[in-house]
């Protein structure tokens, strides 16, 4: 038995072929155990930071990936106590051999599985934000929580891929790299201008506010309700439930009506009074208008009812009032109103509204 251990295949004896095989099948058996007993001691030490978030939420995250590093690792710990066969070790590519493929291979894993375990560290921070936001009524904070998750994933990726270039192809390419970054800088700034001016437009509209995600906004000729703030964009549902992504920068630049930061509408009603209107009934129209503004609760006081200007044909009654009420539907029931009792009064002093008469003419 133990001489059949000890012969060698290819550089190695059987032996830890033998011990390696025990080692990654034993891990193999008790990798998602384990996995799930480092998940729970992360989040032991993480629970205090919110006591929202369930243990299963960061188990299903970092489950799938601590399991393959730990495999990776047990992997790569066994095979340092192995020689590379000599017989396979030969050229691939002028003086880059077979185990400098398999050095290569290792290394990326490696890289791989750890970028993988800190991008979902990060999903499980933001998902720790997110709980805590859950709590305020500010949709902004569950806004700023995803844009800067996508902003530090997008950070955490550019520098694995560097890491991977550098693997691949050694420090000199990534110095190179880094040296031609001072040469090209201006040209990658101008070819990334607009793309570096919606950045810089995302951090300004989430530190100075201009709008928040759920206002109602006008920019351009576009309006409507902001669903969600990007990197680059911000995504408006329409008024025709449309949905517009609008550059940053065309938020931050262009003149923004944000109308969910309206404390009161204005209503501006003109009339036009036929002249052969007494004059008796045109100051007790008035009159009656403005008690029927007065005597209604949701008009704020400072209304304005008066005989504003008259020519040869009408005279011009102007109706100004003010209302605190914002919601859409609330605001056309009030302006149903005030109209049909506007409507009313005309009916009851004999009023009523010139027509225009429309001559038709045959050829």
């Amino acid at each position: 038995m133990n001489t059949f251990l000890d012969q060698v295949i290819l550089g190695n004896p059987v032996r830890n072929y033998l011990i390696m095989a025990i080692i990654l099948i034993a891990v193999f058996s008790v990798k998602r155990y384990l996995s799930k007993g480092i998940a729970s001691g992360v989040y032991s030490f993480l629970k205090h930071l919110s006591p929202q978030i369930e243990r299963a939420e960061l188990t299903n995250l970092l489950l799938r990936p601590l399991e393959y590093f730990l495999l990776l690792v047990t992997f790569l710990l066994t095979i340092e106590h192995f020689h590379f066969p000599p017989e396979l070790n030969f050229k691939i590519y002028n003086q880059y051999k077979l185990k400098n493929l398999a050095d290569t291979l290792q290394q990326i894993a490696f890289c791989v599985c750890i970028l993988w375990i800190l991008l979902r560290l990060i999903d499980f921070v933001a998902l720790i934000l997110e709980k805590q936001a859950d709590l305020t009524p500010d949709m902004t904070d569950n806004q700023f929580v995803v844009f800067f998750r996508d902003f530090f994933k997008a950070i955490i990726s550019i520098l694995g891929i560097i890491v991977l270039i550098r693997v691949l192809f050694g420090s000199e390419l990534v110095n190179k790299l880094i040296a031609g970054l001072g040469i090209g800088a201006a040209a990658l700034a101008l070819a990334a201008k607009e793309s570096i001016e919606n950045l810089i437009g995302s951090f300004i509209i989430f530190f100075d506010k201009p709008f928040r995600v759920g206002d109602s906004v006008k920019v351009d000729s576009y309006q409507g309700t902001v669903e969600k703030i990007g990197l680059r964009s911000t995504r408006i549902r329409t008024l025709e439930k449309t949905f517009v992504t609008v550059p940053n920068k065309k938020m931050v630049d262009s003149i923004l009506d944000n109308l969910t930061l309206r404390t009161q509408q204005r209503v501006a009603l003109k009339l036009e009074l036929p002249t052969e209107t007494p004059s008796a009934t045109v100051i007790q129209l008035l009159r009656d208008i403005q008690q029927l503004l007065g005597s209604n609760n949701s008009i704020l006081p400072g209304y304005v009812a008066n005989l504003h200007d008259f020519n040869k044909d009408t005279y011009l009654v102007q109706i100004v009032y003010n209302t605190y009420i914002i919601e859409g539907a609330q605001y056309a029931r009030l302006r149903e109103s005030i109209n049909l009792g506007i409507i009313q009064l005309l009916e009851q002093h004999g009023v009523k509204l010139p027509t225009t008469k429309i001559e038709m003419t045959a050829n």
